[in-house]
C-alpha cells in the first residue's frame, strides 16, 4: 500500500466550512476505495458500506428519513452516534442504487457535519431519467491512474522522490530517474500492476494482471450498453482503442469495423463517461479561452499507457531503449506524457489539449497546451534539436507569449529558440520524469528570464 497525492486535497475538503458530500469518479481500479480507507484513518470512526452488498443496499433502498439512515448505519457498524462529526461515512459503488445519489443532498442539508464520500463507476449513464440529481449539494474529484511520484513512493525510492520535491533539480540525480521512470513507462499506472512489481519486481509475472484487468474492462459493458447491439459496439471499442491511443481518430469504420460513425461515436463517448479513455477534440488558437473544435477528429487517449503497451507487445522495447521518443513512432511517450498531465488534474471537469492548424498549404500539430496564468504553453514531446520544432515556432508566431516546453530524454535545460518568422522565444526542455512538476518549472522558468 502507498500514498496516493489525491490525499491533500481530501484534507483540504475536510476542513471546508461549507463542506459537501465527496464524489470520488475514476475507472474502476484506479484505487477509489484504497484512497479512501488510507484517508479514513484521521478519523476517529469509518463506516464503510458497499452497495453491491445486500445488507448495505438495503439501507437505501428502504430510506424514508435521514434521521433513521443514519442511525441505523452507526449502529449496524457498531459506531458512536455521539462522535458522527469525527466520522467519515464511505458509499462504495453507489451507482448500485441510483437513489442514493440523491440521498446525499440530505447529509449536505441535514447532516454537514457528517463526513461523506461516494464512490461508483458510469454514473450519468446508469441513473435513470427519474432520479433526482443533487445539483450544487455535491462535489467532484477525480482519480486517475497512479502517477511517477506516486511510483517512486510505492517503489520505496525515498531519496529520488525528494530530489524530485527540488526546483530546480539536481543533475546528478537524472540517469537514475530516468531509468526509474523507464521502469514506469513500461509498466504504467494501474495500482494491482504496480503492488505486484513492488513485490516481486517480475514483469514476467504482471502478464496474467493485464489480461486480467483487460478482460474485466470489456466484461464490463454489459453494464453500460442499452441493448444487445451496444454490447458489441462497445466490446469492440475496448479493444480496438488500445491499438488507436494517442492517434486522432473517425468514428465511421473505428478499428477497421463496418460500424457506422453514429454508432462508433456513442460506444465511444459511454467509455469517457466510464473513463476508460478520453477523446481529445484540438483547439485552433493559441490563447485563451480554450475552444476545442468538436467538428474535427479527436485524438484518443487510453485510462493507462502500461496497458496500451502490454496490448500492443512494445514492452521489450521500451525496456531496451535509450529514448522513449524513439518507441512506436513517439506515439507511446505522448500519450505517457498526456497521462502524467491528467495525473495531478483532480477536476471533473479535467481534460488535455492540444493544437492544429490544418490548411492546405501545411498543416501543424502541438502534442499539447497547458494553460498557465492566463497563457497557452504549448508542450512539444521530441528528441532532437529546437530547430526541428516546425509546429512549435507556427504555434509561437500566433502565441502572444514568448515561452514553449519540450519533453525529452535530456537534461533540464533553458535554450533560447528563434521561429522562421524571427520570432524569439524561450524553450523550457524537460526530461520525462518532471512533467508532473511542469506548473513549478513555469514559474522558475519565468522567474530566470525576467
Amino acid at each position: 500500500m502507498f500514498t496516493r497525492l489525491i490525499i491533500p486535497e481530501l484534507d483540504k475538503w475536510t476542513i471546508k466550512s461549507s463542506r459537501k458530500p465527496l464524489v470520488i469518479r475514476g475507472a474502476r481500479q484506479v484505487g477509489k476505495t484504497t484512497v479512501i480507507s488510507q484517508f479514513a484513518e484521521q478519523f476517529k470512526q469509518y463506516i464503510y458500506l458497499n452497495l453491491e452488498l445486500p445488507n448495505d443496499r438495503k439501507l437505501f433502498e428502504e430510506f424514508t428519513s435521514i434521521e433513521s439512515l443514519i442511525q441505523m448505519m452507526f449502529f449496524n457498524n457498531n459506531m458512536s452516534i455521539t462522535n458522527k462529526h469525527k466520522t467519515l461515512v464511505f458509499i462504495d459503488e453507489i451507482q448500485e442504487v441510483p437513489e442514493a445519489l440523491n440521498i446525499l443532498r440530505y447529509f449536505y442539508e441535514m447532516e454537514p457535519s457528517i463526513a461523506v464520500v461516494a464512490a461508483g463507476s458510469m454514473l450519468e449513464t446508469l441513473f435513470d431519467k427519474n432520479i433526482s440529481f443533487p445539483v450544487g449539494r455535491v462535489e467532484y474529484k477525480v482519480l486517475r491512474p497512479v502517477s511517477f511520484p506516486e511510483f517512486l513512493s510505492a517503489m520505496g525510492e525515498i531519496e529520488a522522490l525528494e530530489q524530485l520535491q527540488q526546483i530546480p533539480i539536481a543533475s546528478f540525480t537524472h540517469g537514475k530517474l530516468i531509468q526509474l521512470f523507464n521502469t514506469y513507462t513500461v509498466i504504467g499506472g494501474m495500482p494491482e500492476i504496480i503492488n505486484h512489481y513492488v513485490k516481486y519486481r517480475d514483469l514476467a509475472g504482471l502478464a496474467p494482471i493485464y489480461d486480467s484487468l483487460i478482460a474485466s474492462y470489456i466484461d464490463d459493458v454489459e453494464k453500460y450498453a442499452a441493448n444487445p447491439s451496444q454490447i458489441l459496439h462497445l466490446r469492440h471499442a475496448i479493444r480496438t482503442s488500445f491499438s488507436q491511443a494517442g492517434k486522432r481518430i473517425k468514428f465511421e469504420g473505428f478499428g477497421n469495423s463496418a460500424y457506422r460513425s453514429r454508432e462508433m461515436g456513442e460506444s465511444l463517448r459511454i467509455l469517457e463517461k466510464a473513463m476508460l479513455l478520453h477523446l481529445i477534440y484540438p483547439n485552433t488558437a493559441a490563447e485563451l479561452p480554450l475552444l476545442p473544435d468538436i467538428k474535427k477528429a479527436p485524438r484518443l487517449q487510453v485510462l493507462d499507457t502500461g496497458m496500451l503497451n502490454y496490448f500492443l507487445g512494445i514492452q521489450k522495447e521500451i525496456i531496451s531503449t535509450d529514448d522513449l521518443n524513439s518507441i512506436y513512432q513517439g506515439t507511446m511517450i505522448e500519450h505517457l506524457i498526456g497521462q502524467e498531465l491528467l495525473a495531478f488534474q483532480y477536476t471533473a471537469l479535467s481534460t488535455l489539449q492540444y493544437w492544429v492548424r490544418e490548411k492546405k498549404e501545411s498543416s501543424a500539430e502541438v502534442d499539447f497546451i497547458f494553460p498557465f496564468e492566463g497563457m497557452l504553453i504549448p508542450i512539444e514531446v521530441k528528441a532532437g534539436k529546437a530547430g526541428k520544432l516546425k509546429s512549435l515556432h507556427l504555434f509561437m508566431d500566433m502565441a502572444p507569449h514568448k515561452i514553449a516546453v519540450r519533453f525529452y530524454s535530456g537534461e533540464l535545460l533553458i535554450t533560447n529558440a528563434t521561429t522562421p518568422h524571427g520570432k524569439k522565444y524561450k524553450l523550457l526542455n524537460m526530461p520525462y520524469y518532471l512533467v508532473s512538476k511542469i506548473e513549478f518549472y513555469l514559474a522558475w522558468m519565468q522567474k530566470n528570464i525576467q
